[in-house]
């Protein structure tokens, strides 16, 4: 009886889903009402982590959602800061755009003056290797801007 429950263990820590990718949140002050809100991914080798900007037909592209602050404007769109790569994925029959190792995805954002207030949001992504890819995945994440 102890064998089979030993085994129950073993085999539930190894059917766990696999996560290859740690998150880093952080929100750098530029200004006195500027910051700089900066999603870190880093991404275990072989996987790789798609870019925002993957076409349609494709893998899940990775997606940056914040809420609605009445107090937060944003400033342009999200910047990815990476070594991007560009390759023809026979598995999608199209052309994607990855990263591996590591992407910063980068919003700019100004708070009304002399005002503390949180962000928060999600990202939205997934993975692959080269021969199999993860279903996609949800984070959430709330900064102080202060």
């Amino acid at each position: 009886m102890f064998t089979l429950f030993s085994f129950a263990i073993v085999a539930g820590a190894f059917s766990q889903p696999k996560n290859p990718v740690s998150w880093d949140y952080q929100a750098k002050k530029k200004t006195a009402d500027t910051y700089d809100i900066v999603l870190t991914a880093t991404v275990e080798s072989p996987w790789h982590i798609y870019s925002q900007n993957t076409g349609k037909g494709g893998p899940v592209p990775t997606t940056i959602s914040m809420k609605p602050n009445p107090l937060i404007t944003k400033n342009g769109t999200v910047k990815e800061i990476g070594k991007l790569e560009k390759v023809f994925d026979k598995n999608f029959n199209t052309n994607v755009l990855f990263y591996s190792e590591q992407v910063q995805f980068v919003q700019t954002v100004k708070v009304k003056a002399g005002i503390k207030t949180n962000i928060s949001g999600t990202v939205e992504y997934m993975v692959c290797d080269d021969s199999q890819c993860l279903p996609p995945v949800k984070k959430s994440f709330d900064l102080k801007l202060q």
